[in-house]
């Protein structure tokens, strides 16, 4: 909570220097509070001198309404003080979270941080708001109200030493047992929170699957799980009061009786008596007040450590080092598009790769086909490309530069990528496709339509590029979904152009004009041609750009180079390189051609959709065929995905 504090309560120092000082002079009237009643009772009541008991009523109207006013502003320092460090402490901890790489973000869970940024935050605020408005007033009145008692009879102030480390006691013994239920409490309102997000994103499937009863009953166990938590920490808490106004009560009747004893002798007067009881009243009722502050900051500190962690995740991936890229001197160089070394890719806590010493090379304007199994590491490969994740070990290279050698503004803007799921944001069709190009003028944004076959329905809604996006774009299809996303990639000229498994929801006709479309976007004027032994053959044969045949310069006008992650051998075969995974190891490397005849795996994947005869391969022997092709591919993807 300190670290917090210190972060962030600086612009708001003097909210936090004025509540104070205004909750003091408050207490300040609350301990003359006892003193003028004192007087009324002795003065005017003990004497029936109506006039003086009205004398000093009107005197504690007016220190009543003093004290409030105080009180006000008080209330609005902290209202500012609280909410401003609340909407600081989100902000940063949204840009912290955009910040993170995508192994930090698997580490921490969607549905963690958005508990912390909602939930954590809110606990933070709490306590900043009663810090500022009871954590002066509370321990400053009773530390007065006792300094006071004990200036009116030190022998009836003997009642306060014994009666307040009876509530010090209690106080500890329960604070001891109640933190740990308070940092549990948080895990499991993390737990409830991804039920939700999982069950409320995923409903349709739910109700397809019929699994409400299922998903009511998980939501109900991490409901009743956190509320058993909450329960006992409640019941524990509930000890505090009962125990500490029954020694409070205690103390007053000790109080009374002992204060009787010196009346009858004249050492105290009846206001004197009143006025220590109100004394010790508003002493340990201090210290109630105090234990359930302690509460709420026990409860914000854990929330404080959690956010904290957030903020203080240094991103593994950063631009520390980087300089601004020269692409055009890189490609006149002979620089490939893309290539990597021997590189790896594990996810933390995994002792095998995700990724396995892949290795290739492709140029620019060509197309690299990404194909394998389930669970076989495309998705992880394609990735490391624009630096989503950092490989483990080897390299990855755009344009002859390492990626962690470029600014990562820059490499993601030469770098579009579509991703598995289609995500789309509440908004408009432009405000969607501009996420790239924020000034991109209508006919580029028409143009990247055009090219990711999604300009035909876009035409046809009544408000064209205006029309609204639901969240999730879920007031459109799966197939438009994706076709939007792709458009989104296009906008801004990225020089690479990654379809993550984007095109899974096109039929056969739209994907192939699709992948027609983006060819012919990728091609360029004076295209070198591919030596039979040269440096750019398929991605393989890499020498230095030094050794390339003259014939073979490259022009500078970068054209689009492509890649295609998919499970489907159609979208893959017209590729100048396609690269075949299996349990994150590139076990194939090549044209379609030479991997059908070259690599197992490729030819059973392709066996699995297509006949023999269009694949051109000799025809089948008797009891040979189509079946025992796709049982053999079954039984190949079935040992990947193990």
């Amino acid at each position: 909570m300190l670290t917090l504090l210190r972060r962030f309560a600086g612009a708001y120092r003097r909210y936090f220097i004025a509540g104070p000082a205004c909750k003091l002079l408050e207490v300040f009237f609350d301990l003359l509070t006892p003193l003028v009643i004192a007087r009324m009772i002795d003065e005017g009541v003990g004497a029936r001198d109506l006039p003086v008991v009205l004398r000093y009523g009107l005197l504690l109207l007016i220190m009543a309404s003093i004290g409030m006013a105080f009180t006000l502003v008080c209330q609005k320092m902290a209202a500012l003080a609280s909410q401003g460090m609340g909407t600081d402490i989100r902000r940063d901890l949204y840009r912290s979270i955009n910040r993170l790489s995508y192994a930090e973000l698997d580490r921490f869970g969607t549905p963690s941080l958005i508990t912390r940024i909602t939930n954590d935050v809110n606990q933070v605020q709490l306590a900043v708001a009663l810090g500022i408005r009871q954590l002066i007033r509370w321990p400053f009145l009773a530390v007065g109200s006792m300094v006071a008692a004990l200036a009116i009879d030190v022998k009836l102030g003997l009642i306060f030493l014994i009666s307040t480390p009876l509530i010090g006691l209690v106080f500890w013994v329960v604070m001891a047992r109640c933190v740990p239920y308070y940092q549990s409490m948080q895990k499991k309102l993390d737990r409830i929170a991804l039920i939700c997000r999982e069950g409320l994103s995923g409903a349709r499937v739910v109700r397809a699957f019929v699994r409400e009863d299922h998903e009511r009953d998980r939501f109900r166990d991490a409901a009743a799980d956190q509320a058993a938590t909450a329960i006992a920490v409640g019941k524990l808490s509930s000890v505090l009061n009962p125990v500490t106004f029954l020694v409070m009560n205690l103390g007053v009747c000790a109080i009374l009786w002992a204060g009787g004893i010196q009346v009858n002798v004249g050492a105290l007067t009846q206001g004197e008596v009143m006025a220590f009881v109100n004394y010790m009243t508003q002493t340990l009722l201090s210290i109630v007040y105090v234990a359930n502050l302690v509460v709420v900051f026990t409860r914000a500190s854990a929330s404080a450590a959690r956010v904290n962690e957030v903020l203080e995740c240094e991103p593994s991936i950063s631009d520390e080092g980087a300089a601004p890229v020269d692409v055009e001197a890189a490609l006149a160089a002979g620089a490939p598009a893309l290539r990597m070394d021997d590189a790896c890719y594990a996810f933390a806590g995994s002792a095998v790769n995700a990724v396995d010493r892949a290795t290739f090379a492709l140029r620019p304007g060509q197309t690299l086909g990404v194909i394998g199994g389930t669970g076989s590491g495309k998705s992880t490969l394609v990735s490391l490309i624009p630096r989503l994740y950092d490989t483990t070990s080897g390299s990855v290279e755009v344009f002859g530069c390492d990626v962690r050698t470029w600014p990562l503004k820059q490499l993601r803007h030469a770098v579009g990528i579509v991703p598995q799921k289609a995500s789309l944001v509440s908004g408009t069709i432009r405000s969607n496709l501009c996420w790239r190009d924020a000034n991109a003028s209508d006919d580029e944004l028409w143009g990247a339509l055009e090219c990711a076959q999604a300009a035909e329905f876009v035409r046809k809604l009544p408000e064209g590029l205006d029309s609204p996006v639901e969240a999730g774009g879920k007031n459109f299809s799966g197939g438009q979904r994706q076709r939007l996303t792709i458009a989104r990639a296009l906008v801004g000229e990225p020089l690479v152009l990654i379809l993550d498994d984007s095109a899974s929801a096109l039929d056969f006709k739209t994907d192939a004009a699709l992948r027609h479309a983006i060819r012919s976007r990728s091609q360029a004027s004076n295209e070198p041609p591919i030596g039979d032994g040269g440096y750019w053959l398929a991605g393989k044969n890499v020498a230095d750009a030094a050794d390339a045949p003259a014939n073979e310069a490259v022009n500078p006008a970068a054209p689009l180079t492509t890649v295609i992650v998919s499970q489907r051998v159609s979208s893959v075969r017209d590729a100048d390189l396609i690269c075949v995974m299996r349990r994150g190891k590139v076990v194939g490397l090549g044209t379609h051609d030479e991997l059908l005849h070259s690599c197992e795996v490729y030819q059973e994947i392709c066996l699995s959709q297509l006949k023999r005869e269009e694949l051109g391969l000799n025809k089948p022997a008797p009891g040979e065929g189509l079946d025992s092709g796709l049982e053999l591919s079954r039984s190949s993807h079935a040992e990947g995905v193990a």
